[in-house]
């Protein structure tokens, strides 16, 4: 579902081929979170409580959905594809509409299974909860959103009389129904602004007024809760005449974790890429990608220039690491933990050129890294910059059997050598 959006931000940040766009950094909560905090805004959504075992499945269908003939179970990951995914226990989809006595049985087979979709890799994600939602009466879906725009250094709302899945489809097939409204951060949402959005959503049955009252309590709740992202896909309209969130996905500025603390408190980490998290706690800067040659640089400027020219030779980076200017060897320990617990890495390659990092603590991170993590990938080392004779000297006394290189061209070329042998 957040396919159309990432193929908007991605344009400008792709940096070294199609695997970029998995470099968008920000907390990313469960949809039923994400209902809970839209409910504190004044937000429509839909009746619905999480649970996390049979037990209290039963009870909320009891005491929560008494009168419901139907309900919907939704499997809770973070991530998209749910309904057409699959569990690798055979059952198919993530999203049933059942009758309120089997929301049991479906349940059952959701709750504590991996959930593979087309945005969770091979790997697929544990479902630890299902969130049971009152089955609405939809008259007419559409398609809502409000992103970050660099263009217009501002939010943008993106709004399409048309909602569902095939919204990237919709994007490419018919590009006039997507109507993008860029919105002043310093003046605010103007009624203006709304009534643009709502035009864009042509709602049928929905009052028309309160429809831009939703809109806006929708922009208060993305600036408010300082969101990078926020999109509800459908944003519907139902028999009783509502404008109701659906659907939505919410995820929120990482740098806003001081001030978003309750927001920050909801983190799932075993929804996260465990490297992802174990570097966090160490204080790196690194993100997973799906290459085979690990990277460890010192800079995020030079750790970008390191994976573009691995793709130049024809390798493809498997992560984003950059140790920064003040690393202690204890960090580069933790870093080649983290590079060395990737199993798809096939050769690592080390790119210092130290000014403020200095290349002999850099060097002794790598040997002591190798004493306590075995290593069974070649390592290729560049060092340049501040103690690069007394880091190439710890290297050599080490004993340890590394590849060497000249600059960044040649360490490269060996790294993407290294990984195919």
């Amino acid at each position: 579902m957040r396919g159309f959006l990432n193929k908007l931000v991605s344009r400008s940040l792709s940096v070294a081929g199609k695997w970029q766009h998995q470099q968008l950094r920000r907390l990313n909560i469960h949809e039923y979170q994400g209902a809970q905090l839209m409910g504190k805004y004044g937000i429509n959504v839909p009746k619905g409580v999480a649970v996390a075992s049979l037990h209290h499945v039963k009870k909320a269908v009891q005491y929560v959905f008494p009168n419901e003939s139907e309900l919907v179970v939704k499997s809770q990951v973070l991530a998209g594809g749910r309904g057409l995914g699959k569990f690798k226990n055979g059952f198919q989809g993530g999203v049933h509409i059942v009758m309120a006595d089997k929301v049991e049985e479906t349940a059952g087979k959701m709750l504590g299974q991996i959930l593979v979709t087309k945005q969770t890799g091979s790997q697929g994600k544990i479902v630890s909860k299902v969130y049971l939602c009152e089955k609405l009466s939809l008259v007419n879906e559409m398609y809502f959103a409000i992103m970050l725009d660099r263009t217009t250094a501002g939010p943008l709302i993106i709004a399409c009389k048309k909602g569902g899945t095939s919204i990237e489809d919709l994007a490419e097939k018919f590009p006039d129904l997507i109507i993008k409204v860029p919105i002043d951060v310093f003046k605010g949402i103007t009624d203006e602004d709304a009534l643009r959005v709502v035009d864009g959503l042509s709602p049928k049955v929905a009052d028309r007024n309160d429809s831009i009252e939703q809109v806006k309590k929708l922009y208060k709740l993305f600036c408010e809760s300082d969101c990078t992202m926020l999109e509800i896909n459908p944003i519907a309209e139902t028999s009783d005449k509502q404008l109701v969130a659906a659907d939505a996905k919410l995820n929120f500025d990482d740098n806003a974790a001081f001030r978003q603390k309750e927001i920050f408190a909801l983190r799932d980490p075993t929804q996260e890429d465990p490297r992802e998290v174990a570097a966090a706690k160490a204080d790196l800067n690194y993100i997973g990608l799906d290459g085979e040659i690990g990277c460890m640089v010192n800079g995020a400027g030079l750790a970008m220039a390191t994976m573009d020219i691995i793709k130049l030779h024809g390798g493809t980076p498997a992560n984003f690491l950059d140790v920064g200017g003040n690393a202690s060897e204890e960090q580069v320990v933790e870093a080649f933990k983290i590079l060395t617990s990737d199993d798809k890495v096939k050769a690592i390659l080390v790119n210092i050129f130290g000014g403020i990092m200095k290349c002999d603590v850099i060097a002794s991170g790598i040997v002591n890294a190798a004493k306590q993590v075995a290593l069974k990938v070649p390592v290729v080392v560049r060092l340049e910059g501040t103690n690069v004779d007394q880091g190439k000297r710890i290297l050599k006394e080490s004993g340890m059997a590394l590849i060497t290189a000249e600059d960044l061209d040649d360490a490269a070329e060996k790294a993407v050598k290294a990984s195919a042998s």
